[in-house]
């Protein structure tokens, strides 16, 4: 079982793994409706290393990007439930509209987004790359996404 952490105590827990040798490897999203496609994505996330941190959107930051009905459920349960799922160590929110402050407290040995992202624009790759880290794209799978989701659930009770 994950843990949820502050920026200051992941930024410890990282170095806490450093020391031990282990290879960590970070992602991020918001992850509001837990399905399938989500934790598939995780679990390939956490392959690439010994242990997953993933960032989280706070439900301001949600806000800003995905509009004023977002996020669906509360940072606070969103964190909780990514926390117990098998492939994360570690949880940790942000509220900056990108991950970057909290990459570059961290600074994993791998950095993760999905294959929608173009390697070139994944945020934080500078401070990867630049620590002797990879930056790697998961493939998604096919017609699994919380937009979807939220759209047929709002076809099938309207």
């Amino acid at each position: 079982m994950g843990t949820v952490l502050s920026l200051k105590d992941a930024a410890q827990k990282r170095g806490t793994y450093k020391g031990n040798g282990k290879r960590v490897v970070f992602t991020n999203g918001v992850f509001d409706i837990i399905h399938r496609g989500h934790v598939e994505y995780l679990t390939r996330a956490r392959a690439l290393g010994d242990v997953l941190f993933v960032g989280i959107n706070s439900d301001d930051s949600v806000r800003r990007i995905k509009g004023e009905k977002r996020p669906v459920v509360t940072l606070e349960d969103r964190a909780f439930v990514l926390a117990n799922l098998l492939p994360v160590d570690v949880v940790c929110s942000f509220d900056e509209d990108t991950p970057y402050n909290l990459i570059a407290a961290i600074v994993p040995d791998v950095l993760v987004k999905g294959a929608d992202w173009k390697v070139d624009d994944i945020v934080g790759k500078d401070i990867v790359l630049g620590a002797g880290g990879k930056v790697e794209a998961i493939e998604y799978i096919p017609n699994r996404s919380t937009s979807g989701i939220i759209e047929r659930i709002l076809e099938r009770f309207s």
